[in-house]
């Protein structure tokens, strides 16, 4: 069964507003049943942990439910492997911190230009005060995809972390990533996965992959603020911790530095709560995909994700025929209809007589949401040579967008373009 998007957006209150929501690579909207999750929780077991009455043990158990929740989303091994923290950036810096403390002067990093800055600055900022050497991946500025196959040349025996963004929160293009981790493994080297923008998109199997870590965020898929690392127990279990002395010695309370956000943890267990009732509901016909490795909650989550990525196409399709068909309009990223299946509905672009910012604000007025800038990824907009221009406008579709909305941001920037000739 496709999603039935009218229901689907019934369950979202902030979509009642008449908006169109295409700022969502920046955050998405959350069903009920996240403000739910929350509201109970500080109504009911707002407490800290580590106490002896009910309240305590109540977020306890909300946090361990919380922790498992993630496991299950991600495929992760050990509910132990999943981290906790404020946001992505946050568990990145403290990641590359750890991890640090194994490198040596003249030992070897490889970061990209396609990524969030969160995963280039960290490790650069790291393997310089340890005094390694950075190398970096470039992509093509035709379409936006990474140049893997130069990555075995900047790969080597000193080679010690590769950092590499699973989908742009820029330009849309999804990596190959089993690929990557593949060259990075035969080089002796780890593997951190940025999934941030991917998450809300597609499955996504940890074990599979067999990544070394991997971050997400909870409010690009759902649910509330909050930051998410997965990391493999034996290596989160090595690696020495920043940590407070009464803090726990073993993962993951070790890396969870100070009281966490706990009812951001409940909000995001409404978050798995929703996707896997999307599961259920509208992914039975992927069932036989995944019926053989998972069940449960698992099975669910990744036919939510599954039935996501197949209604996402069309949309996909869609944004990129409304906006190639603007004149003056420039899409930086994929747009052959034959590699569509490449990225996600996420594009950045821009338009000829005015500044981004110029764009963003006009089609704000028009109840059309859309972000303008860089969004982090600096080494995007400096590669593409936006930077100093303002940087490009993003529109970005998730699963409660519709054909509709595609068609109402298309002849807003339609309207914008006639005005100026």
């Amino acid at each position: 069964m496709s999603l039935d998007v009218t229901r689907i957006r019934s369950l979202f209150p902030a979509l009642a507003s008449g908006a169109a929501f295409f700022d969502n690579p920046g955050g998405t909207q959350v069903p009920q049943r996240v403000l739910d999750r929350m509201t109970e929780h500080l109504k009911a077991s707002n407490a800290n942990l580590g106490g002896a009455f009910p309240t305590s043990l109540a977020s306890e158990e909300l946090v361990e439910q919380g922790r498992q929740a993630l496991a299950d989303f991600l495929n992760a091994g050990d509910a132990r492997e999943i981290v906790f923290g404020p946001n992505m950036t946050s568990l990145t810096f403290a990641l590359s911190r750890a991890l640090a403390q194994e490198w040596e002067p003249g030992d070897e990093i490889v970061v990209t230009r396609l990524d969030h800055d969160a995963n280039i600055t960290p490790w650069v900022l790291a393997a310089q005060e340890r005094g390694c050497y950075v190398r970096w991946l470039d992509f093509d500025v035709e379409d936006c995809t990474l140049r893997i196959e130069q990555l075995e040349d900047l790969l080597g025996h000193r080679t010690r972390l590769v950092a590499v963004g699973y989908a742009s929160n820029a330009v849309g293009t999804i990596n190959d990533i089993p690929r990557v981790i593949r060259m990075a493994h035969q080089a002796g080297a780890l593997c951190f996965i940025d999934a941030v923008h991917y998450a809300p998109h597609g499955p996504i199997d940890v074990q599979a992959l067999n990544c070394d870590f991997m971050a997400a965020s909870t409010y690009k898929f759902f649910g509330p603020h909050l930051g998410v690392l997965y990391g493999r127990y034996e290596l989160l279990d090595r690696l020495p911790a920043y940590r407070v002395r009464p803090a726990p010695q073993a993962p993951p309370g070790k890396f969870e530095t100070g009281t966490q956000n706990h009812e951001g943890i409940a909000g995001a267990l409404g978050a798995m709560d929703y996707l896997a009732w999307l599961g259920r509901e509208f992914g039975m016909e992927h069932a036989e995909r995944f019926a053989g490795a998972f069940s449960g909650r698992r099975l669910a989550l990744k036919q939510a994700l599954a039935a996501v990525r197949a209604y996402e196409m069309e949309l996909t399709r869609k944004m990129s025929e409304a906006l190639a068909s603007i004149p003056g309009l420039t899409i930086y990223g994929i747009t052959e209809n034959a590699a569509l299946d490449l990225r996600v509905p996420t594009f950045s672009f821009r338009l000829d007589g005015y500044h981004p910012r110029q764009v963003a604000e006009r089609l704000g007025q028009a109840g059309v949401y859309v972000w303008d800038g860089n969004y982090y990824a600096v080494a995007v907009t400096e590669r593409l040579g936006v930077e100093e221009r303002g940087g490009m406008v993003r529109a970005g579709a998730v699963h409660y967008n519709t054909p509709e909305e595609v068609e109402r941001l298309g002849e807003a920037l339609r309207a914008l373009r006639e005005e100026h000739g």
